[in-house]
């Protein structure tokens, strides 16, 4: 019976620090978006640029 309570003690003790593990996986999970962001940025640059300056052309056409 002694032993059986030492081993529901120490899974309890176990599963109490998943703090840490959390934190990495948010980490992770961040720097992949921000990897994205960077390589859509690089990839699209020129088009993007190209896009932004057609809209900046219309709007400027249609503003007094």
């Amino acid at each position: 019976m002694l032993d059986y309570a030492r081993i529901q003690l120490r899974a309890r003790l176990a599963n109490t620090d998943d703090r840490g593990a959390s934190a990495v996986e948010y980490g992770l999970l961040v720097a992949g978006i921000a990897i994205a962001i960077i390589i859509a940025v690089f990839a699209l640059g020129d088009t993007l640029s190209g896009m932004f300056d057609g809209v900046e052309g219309q709007v400027g056409e249609r503003t007094p």
